[in-house]
């Protein structure tokens, strides 16, 4: 392995396997080179050795498997046990796989929007003719499915990517032309913030802005790059993202809520999810209460998420920036570690929402939709 000298990182660098604080930082390709090897040869079989070079897996074996699995977890009560544990390590083995292989994947969004779909269909195929539904909580299901794949089209349109144009854009607009007695002066702005020339893609970029990695491109005010939507989350649309979020939890819990009264009448929503006696009588209950389980999972997941996002929101972090200052030693855990704060963009809850509701898209926001 090779090492050599490296300056300190810019408070702006992108993250990487090596970003520290030291002078002496190692080699990321070769480290990283190093740690597959050992991983192949210490942990994985031939046969996962195989899956992984080609992890681009067809979309249609997850669209039959999905489906497949949930119905087989609705014969037992320890059927849906093992099958509900081994879903989630397997969907995180692929996200480790393909976080190794820094590039972007359709499976993790076509699993969302199918299991989406999916839920709806038994919805309407099995708890809907039982009568317990009426017309105004269908049309609240239906509405609320809706506007969460509508604001997650409006998310996908795009993070702001940071093009080389805008540092042009920005060099014109940081001095201003006063005229003082007929006379035109430019003097500069003493607000500008310092924009770093990104190592990777060799762009000018402004503060806050990141490289990512799987994407292959700076975006403006970096958050994270999301797997369930296949982008990254920026400065263009940060908040069609946590729109997107909330949208789903309320309608993934009223949805689960409506189930459970109606394949457990009789009982609280809580207690139903716990305790349904009698629900593995009939396969279409048992397979309600499954998939209400495997939704539930889902939701914490996600919920977890917005709790994290709303934080960063409240103390003006990013993902990113709160994992740089992990790297670097120079935040401090708050509330139980569920954030990390830095201090360094912070100027109290109010104005930190203020500045996220009202920041604008930026000059790269795309006019188009990357639906993929």
């Amino acid at each position: 392995m090779k090492w050599e000298k490296l300056k300190p990182p810019e408070p702006d660098d992108p993250m990487c396997c090596c970003e520290c604080d030291v002078s002496q930082c190692c080699d990321c390709e070769d480290l990283d080179e190093a740690f597959n090897r050992h991983l192949k040869c210490g942990f994985q079989s031939p046969v996962l050795q195989a899956i992984t070079e080609n992890l681009e897996i067809s979309m249609i074996p997850a669209l039959v498997l999905l489906p497949l699995l949930l119905r087989i977890a609705a014969l037992h009560f320890l059927l849906g046990v093992t099958v509900l544990t081994i879903l989630p390590i397997l969907v995180l083995w692929y996200y480790y796989a393909t976080h190794q292989k820094k590039r972007r994947t359709l499976f993790f969004l076509t699993l969302a929007l199918y299991s989406l779909a999916y839920m709806y269909y038994l919805f309407i195929t099995e708890i809907l003719p039982r009568g317990d539904v009426s017309h105004i909580q269908l049309c609240t299901v239906t509405t609320g499915m809706i506007l969460t794949i509508v604001s997650l089209i409006n998310t996908k349109r795009g993070p702001g990517f940071v093009t080389p144009d805008l540092y042009d854009t920005h060099k014109h607009d940081k001095h201003e032309r006063i005229e003082v007695n007929g006379d035109v002066k430019t003097t500069k702005k003493s607000n500008i913030g310092q924009w770093v020339q990104c190592p990777v893609c060799k762009i000018m970029r402004p503060p806050r802005a990141g490289h990512c990695r799987t994407c292959g491109a700076c975006v403006l005010r970096l958050d994270h790059h999301c797997i369930w939507i296949n982008s990254c989350v920026g400065q263009a649309n940060h908040r069609s993202f946590l729109m997107t979020l909330g949208l789903f939890l309320v309608t993934s819990v009223y949805g689960m809520s409506l189930v459970l009264h109606s394949i457990c009448p009789g009982h609280y929503v809580l207690t139903a999810a716990f305790y349904c006696p009698g629900v593995y009588a009939q396969f279409s209950t048992a397979l309600c209460f499954t998939c209400v389980w495997y939704s539930g999972i889902i939701t914490a997941g996600l919920f977890y998420l917005m709790v994290v996002q709303l934080l960063n929101i409240s103390f003006n972090v990013t993902e990113r920036e709160a994992q740089l200052a992990l790297r670097r030693g120079t935040g401090h855990w708050r509330l139980c570690g569920l954030i990390l704060v830095t201090g360094e963009h912070s100027h109290g809850f109010t104005h930190n929402w203020l500045e996220f509701l009202t920041m604008t898209h930026g000059s790269s926001q795309s006019t188009q939709t990357d639906l993929v």
